[in-house]
């Protein structure tokens, strides 16, 4: 079972594949990650080009870069044709093992379906690649404290509800409570109470902490479409992923 990002990284990756990056600033960091990945990455201006290369086959894969996502991921919906793109982020805190996290995109999660939905597209992908599928469903305490807040006690039944609903569909998933320090131990997929929460919890591990963050997949998709933050300083780890991520689906 995978692990590490170096696990799932590893081995030989063909140059062949082709990858689109965007880029939004002129801060150079997209330029320097795209010189030191060994060629074969373009890099994109134009959203609108992008998204069509995608859809079209003209790239193997895409990564955001630095490009705004309000500009980028409109234009990638109406390509491929989905009302909504759902994105996991993939994280290695030192120390420990590599987990998916999701919903992070703040405009996700907001209902059960949603968190079913991403839930079960995000334990599928991390199967496919090799990781650990189990889910861990978050909830905003610990179950000793209904009562105390009426959103905490929602959060607690929503998480409970889910968790019966992924069982039914045959997914290994367990309520985690608040307990988030123990879940990235015990499980490979994280899912947070809704969008906001699981983006804070990516800032929070990534830009304070120090967790690896290879960038975020879209797993309602065929084409590999990897969502970056344009506060991240590196991008050839998302790069390297989506030449394996399409590599992988060839």
């Amino acid at each position: 079972m995978i692990t590490t990002s170096e696990e799932l990284l590893a081995g030989t990756v063909s140059r062949d594949i082709r990858v689109g990056i965007g880029r939004g600033t002129d801060r150079g960091l997209v330029e320097d990650s795209v010189a030191a990945s060994g060629g074969n990455v373009d890099i994109y201006d134009d959203p609108d080009a992008l998204a069509a290369d995608l859809v079209s086959g003209k790239i193997g894969a895409a990564v955001r870069g630095d490009m705004p996502s309000d500009v980028l991921l409109p234009k990638l919906r109406a390509a491929l044709g989905l009302k909504k793109l759902e994105r996991a982020v993939l994280l290695e805190p030192r120390g420990e093992k590599m987990f998916l996290l999701a919903p992070v995109g703040i405009d996700e999660g907001w209902t059960d379906d949603q968190r079913f939905d991403i839930a079960c597209r995000t334990a599928d992908f991390a199967r496919r690649v090799g990781m650990d599928s189990r889910i861990a469903v978050m909830s905003g305490g610990r179950c000793e404290d209904r009562g105390r807040c009426r959103e905490v006690d929602r959060s607690i039944d929503s998480a409970l509800s889910l968790v019966d609903r992924l069982e039914a569909a045959g997914y290994e998933a367990y309520h985690c409570q608040i307990l988030v320090e123990n879940a990235i131990r015990e499980a490979g997929v994280i899912i947070a109470p809704e969008g906001i929460t699981g983006n804070i919890m990516f800032r929070t591990l990534h830009f304070i902490g120090g967790a690896k963050a290879l960038g975020a997949p879209t797993v309602n998709a065929e084409k590999v479409f990897i969502d970056t933050s344009r506060a991240k300083t590196d991008y050839r780890d998302s790069i390297a992923l989506a030449r394996k991520l399409a590599e992988d689906s060839q």
